[in-house]
């Protein structure tokens, strides 16, 4: 790692006062948040420019897989830049064409034709277009424990409370319960019976809402901020087969889950599932550059053989985000750091996770593969009372506060979302800054312990 520079309070003020003034941030109520100003970033560390730094246990928003400043992807943009910065979508260029074949080369099953996005959220939006241009119907089913994006389709299709401000009811949108054994709304007492009972009420749900009538089912393949809930055995293979017999297009949205961030290069990889559509982005070239896709199967790409579709953006495949996914992809692959995701999570993660939930009484369950790990925190392990209410706010969040603020005392930058933490750090993480970051997750616990019963 290079060194890092000296505290420059002046120019962290400065940069915060210009913020201040002039930044409208996403999510959240202007007047009630305090930015922390970065400095400069690193592999698996950022900075302020108070001199504090912090072990990357967020991956920010669960997107730099390989890291801060991967020099490999920051020459390939510099280069890039030097060649063509940018160029329309309609013409063939080879960093684009190549970004697309990489891509291709992972997907599971006959996903080979690629359409580039900015990120994920509008990924989402197209493949859900290209869902309903194909089947001729409209609407679209989704988890109520999902998040697919902020643009109009993504956030209707999303299940938590971050789509009820957008939510107007019309748009086309019928949510259902997926799996989730820890707090299964189907009271089963086993993965089996989870699985099962989940695929029926997902039967029903289609069989009352009419199957001609239904477009695409969407899901995370695992689900990323609504809790890294692992999907039982059977379940994806089922939503499969229901998709195959109903003429439904199976969407799996891979925005957070894929490159690597499970232990392989996609999560549906560890089902044995090929969806129809797979959306794509975060991970596939870090966030370097704005970047998503769709990844297409054959048949649905014939629909547009002869027909337009009717879709598209002014920087899709732009070049340096193409260069910087080219670059991604081919030191994932050289550098072992899809291999290097499985192992920390199977030999360090995992482990600790588990002994750590031992010892604390806040925390009620450990689950997740590769470095993409969740703790469900409680007040109570025997009832599984969340440490904190749903979608709380003020006052009722202070214990989920308390925790995040000795994470950040102790130098690891936490993702937490209601009553979780996430352990969510790089695909490129070592096994000592693994132990660093569970160590200091540890000792954070003890304000989460001092909230329960």
């Amino acid at each position: 790692m290079s060194v890092q520079p000296s505290p420059d309070h002046a120019a962290g003020a400065a940069v915060k006062a210009a913020d201040r003034a002039h930044v409208f941030h996403s999510w959240s109520a202007q007047g009630l948040i305090d930015p922390l100003a970065v400095a400069g970033a690193e592999g698996s560390y950022f900075w302020d420019y108070d001199g504090n730094r912090y072990l990357d246990f967020s991956c920010q928003l669960v997107n730099t897989n390989i890291g801060h400043q991967h020099p490999k992807v920051v020459a390939a943009i510099q280069e890039q830049a030097a060649k063509l910065c940018t160029i329309a979508p309609g013409f063939a260029v080879d960093v684009r064409s190549e970004a697309a074949r990489l891509v291709a080369e992972r997907t599971p099953g006959d996903l080979d034709k690629i359409f580039f996005t900015n990120g994920g959220a509008e990924a989402v939006e197209n493949a859900v277009r290209m869902a309903r241009l194909h089947t001729g119907r409209a609407k679209v089913l989704s988890a109520y424990r999902s998040y697919h994006g902020a643009t109009a389709a993504a956030i209707n299709l999303t299940g938590d409370p971050r789509r009820w401000p957008s939510d107007t009811a019309s748009a086309g949108v019928v949510h259902f319960w997926a799996p989730f054994r820890y707090r299964s709304p189907f009271h089963s007492d086993s993965e089996q019976q989870e699985c099962e009972r989940a695929l029926r009420h997902l039967e029903d749900t289609i069989a009352f809402e009419g199957p001609q009538t239904i477009a695409a089912i969407i899901l995370e393949t695992i689900p990323g901020t609504a809790g890294i809930m692992v999907p039982p055995p059977g379940y994806l293979a089922g939503v499969r087969e229901i998709c195959d017999r109903y003429g439904i297009v199976f969407i799996l949205d891979e925005v957070m889950a894929g490159f690597g961030r499970t232990g392989h290069w996609f999560a549906a990889d560890h089902f044995g599932v090929t969806p129809d559509l797979l959306t794509f982005a975060k991970g596939v070239n870090s966030g370097y550059v704005p970047l998503g896709g769709v990844a297409i199967s054959a048949e649905i790409a014939a629909t547009f053989d002869q027909r337009p579709y009717p879709g598209g953006l002014t920087y899709s495949g732009h070049p340096l985000a193409c260069a910087s996914a080219v670059a991604t992809i081919n030191a994932m692959a050289e550098e072992g750091i899809v291999e290097n995701a499985a192992a920390i999570g199977e030999n360090v993660i995992g482990p600790a996770l588990r002994e750590i939930a031992e010892r604390h009484p806040s925390v009620g369950e450990v689950r997740g593969l590769g470095v993409f790990w969740a703790l469900d925190l409680v007040k109570d392990k025997e009832t599984r009372e969340p440490l904190v209410p749903y979608n709380a706010g003020g006052a009722d969040n202070q214990p989920m506060a308390d925790f995040a603020a000795a994470c950040k005392r102790g130098g690891l930058w936490p993702f937490v979302n209601m009553n979780r933490t996430h352990v969510v750090p790089p695909c490129t993480v070592t096994e000592a800054e693994a132990k660093e970051g569970l160590a200091i997750l540890d000792e954070a616990l003890n304000a989460a312990d001092a909230h329960t019963a």
